[in-house]
């Protein structure tokens, strides 16, 4: 079973030079290493070519951001697992070992994410991922280790969680073979929510998502878009809305109802703690989605949707109201 590690780069040159050697030296020779660069300006594919004679690039002539970049790149990929792997995460020793072998094991596992840990932190949870993530009804994500903003050290408290809902993207392996006959990501993502929307597809496909915590890497968490970016916002809440369109089993009519009043609350409480640029982020977000609402009602009528995403609560309510 041959692996592909395939780092996606936008002007990530100081990042590279912090993280790649990690990459380089815990990744055994048998193993591809690639690098797609989304038309970087800072000089990050020419510090590659000198400096790290075993990766292949695959160059691309502007930014696609993360969804579009990864289904060009992939094309010219050919190994039977291929890992999606941040420019900013630092990787352990062993770290693709039991990967391959839960691969090898379990056939119907289309998607693995190792245990993430925060770079900056290195007890305690990443946010992006830590121990495998989960959607509450109104598709808010949360993870095992960390929900809204609240992270908490690994105490191997979730080494015994084997099934999990989505992959982060930051660390994200995945059948080479099933990514491509699946269409990959949705393109019109851009970035931000599509391995959550792909895990889901997946999902309803009949195939498994799987946590893997005897690998452990380490993520620098928002290095490329910071959190406080209104874009981000934005792609977040633009991005939840196409997935549950896309593929909520639930009457959809309700479910997007209860939704807007939710995401109202949610909205001027960012607008008093992150300020107008990013409540006007949310508007937009709306504003695409209905823009595309044919689109996707179209995909959710040609596709069948078997799986309930959540149990009967809200993340929004459970922590932010309730103190839970």
């Amino acid at each position: 079973m041959s692996l592909g590690i395939v780092i996606l780069n936008w002007n990530g040159k100081t990042l590279i030079e912090k993280f790649l050697p990690s990459v380089i030296n815990n990744t055994p020779n048998i193993h591809n290493i690639y690098f797609i660069d989304n038309g970087s300006t800072d000089g990050s594919v020419e510090f590659i070519k000198t400096n790290f004679k075993r990766i292949k690039i695959i160059a691309l002539d502007k930014n696609y951001g993360y969804a579009k970049a990864y289904n060009i790149g992939l094309k010219n990929i050919d190994d039977d697992i291929v890992c999606l792997l941040n420019n900013d995460v630092e990787v352990s020793r062993g770290w693709t070992k039991e990967i391959l072998r839960q691969f090898n094991n379990e056939p119907l596992t289309a998607v693995i994410q190792p245990k993430l840990r925060d770079y900056y932190n290195k007890p305690y949870f990443d946010y992006a991922g830590a121990a495998g993530g989960f959607l509450d009804k109104f598709g808010y994500p949360y993870c095992n280790g960390r929900i809204y903003n609240k992270i908490e050290k690994d105490n191997n408290q979730y080494n015994n969680v084997s099934e999990i809902f989505w992959a982060c993207g930051a660390c994200f392996f995945i059948r080479n073979q099933i990514f491509k006959k699946y269409g990959g990501f949705d393109e019109s993502f851009w970035a931000h929510f599509e391995e959550i929307d792909l895990c889901w597809r997946l999902k309803n496909k009949g195939y498994k998502i799987s946590l893997n915590t005897d690998s452990i890497v380490f993520h620098a968490n928002a290095a490329t878009l910071v959190q406080n970016n209104p874009k981000k916002t934005y792609y977040n809440f633009r991005n939840m809305l196409f997935t549950i369109t896309k593929n909520s089993k639930n009457n959809l009519f309700f479910l997007l109802t209860e939704k807007f009043f939710i995401d109202i609350i949610v909205a001027f409480y960012i607008l008093f703690n992150r300020g107008v640029n990013h409540f006007i982020a949310i508007i937009k977000a709306y504003l695409s989605f209905y823009k595309h609402i044919n689109l996707l009602m179209k995909f959710r009528k040609d596709n069948k949707r078997k799986i309930k995403h959540y149990k009967n609560i809200s993340i929004i309510c459970e922590y932010l109201f309730y103190k839970r």
